[in-house]
């Protein structure tokens, strides 16, 4: 079986590193807010290019924490609406609905994956108060016309970069386009931890303050509380695993975009819509999706072939039983999304003869 990602492959490739790294944590005795995690904090925001980076438990806390913040801060009331793409991961939904927002779904562009953003001026309201962008699959969601609705509206920008780690706005990094971002390191994504974890990036030193505060308990110092908060900080082992990955990003990052170049390039069917490319050298491919209004079949059959693929993802948000008052809204792009994209293995541990394999299966099918 080829697998959609062989988490242990990637592991052994680091392994002597992150043992050692790992070893280092146990032998010091301290295990939560330490060294391992300064050094990180410090390590993303140079990598992002933002003065501040919060690492908090996982990436769905980081955009909690950042929506919470400007509700403690006064910026953002409880009942005003964060425009968001219909076509994202529950998560960036749960921040919003989680903090007794008002999610506003904004259909994608087909071809790309990302919000479209020449519709999101028609779903702006006097209680429009931000938009949060997703880069999806790991290509870059923002645009000059984003930036230009922000300005006008005074609008705050708010990214889920969970997917995106290393992708690029002409010269600046995803995570640093906007005035606050999310980021997750859960183990499948490019920069993957040994565990839930997560991290917020921003240029505004008020907004990080509390932010940092919240996610411990809403202290800043031991034993006085100025919020309610939460319990969300990353601990020292996943901090120790990812600075030694985080070395290692940018490389694995092109190995992936050879082996989407490779999918673009050879997969020839009638009945399989790629992805539209918009910069390769921004795409940072966490996923290669396809479409196909036969997905199951095809799914199925790949499986037969001995090579493993998943769905991003079967059920669109505003049709989960969670959000059963949305269930009655009618997204026609998304939902053709949803019920279409496979996704092929993508993985930095991929071999050619891996991929020519796949390709030549697909290329197969009938």
């Amino acid at each position: 079986m080829i697998k959609f990602l062989d988490l242990q492959k990637i592991t052994d490739k680091y392994s002597e590193e992150i043992y050692e790294s790992i070893k280092k944590v146990i032998d010091s005795g301290w295990y939560l807010l330490g060294s391992e995690v300064e050094n990180f904090e410090a390590n993303y925001s140079n990598f992002i290019g933002t003065n501040y980076c919060i690492a908090v438990a996982n990436g769905l806390d980081a955009l909690r924490l950042i929506l919470r913040a400007y509700i403690e801060i006064g910026i953002i009331d409880e009942g005003d609406e964060i425009i968001v793409p219909a076509n994202t991961y529950i998560a960036s939904v749960l921040a919003i609905t989680d903090n007794n927002l008002v999610p506003v779904f904004v259909e994608p562009d087909i071809n790309t994956f990302q919000i479209d953003s020449i519709k999101i001026e028609e779903s702006i309201t006097s209680k429009t108060k931000a938009i949060m962008i997703v880069h999806l699959y790991g290509q870059c969601a923002y645009n000059d016309n984003i930036k230009d609705l922000c300005e006008r509206y005074k609008l705050k920008l708010i990214e889920d970069n969970a997917q995106a780690h290393g992708c690029k706005f002409r010269d600046k990094t995803t995570g640093s386009l906007g005035n606050a971002a999310g980021h997750s390191f859960y183990p499948g994504k490019n920069l993957g931890a040994f565990g839930d974890a997560g991290a917020v990036t921003t240029n505004d030193r008020k907004l990080a303050e509390v932010i940092r505060s919240l996610a411990n308990y809403g202290s800043s110092k031991k034993y006085e509380f100025s919020y309610q908060g939460l319990n969300s900080r990353m601990d020292e082992i996943q901090a120790a695993v990812l600075n030694v990955k985080l070395k290692y990003l940018n490389e694995d990052t092109e190995i992936r975009r050879n082996v989407a170049r490779y999918y673009i390039d050879n997969i020839k069917h009638k009945e399989i819509k790629l992805p539209e490319i918009l910069i390769w050298s921004s795409h940072v491919f966490h996923i290669f999706p396809i479409l196909s209004s036969r997905r199951d079949e095809l799914q199925n059959y790949l499986t037969e072939n001995g090579i493993q693929t998943l769905i991003h993802y079967p059920i669109p948000p505003h049709k989960q039983i969670c959000y059963e008052a949305l269930n009655n809204f009618s997204f026609p792009i998304t939902e053709k999304i949803h019920r279409e994209e496979l996704s092929l293995p993508m993985s930095p541990m991929l071999k050619i003869e891996e991929i020519a394999e796949i390709v030549n299966v697909i290329n197969k099918w009938k």
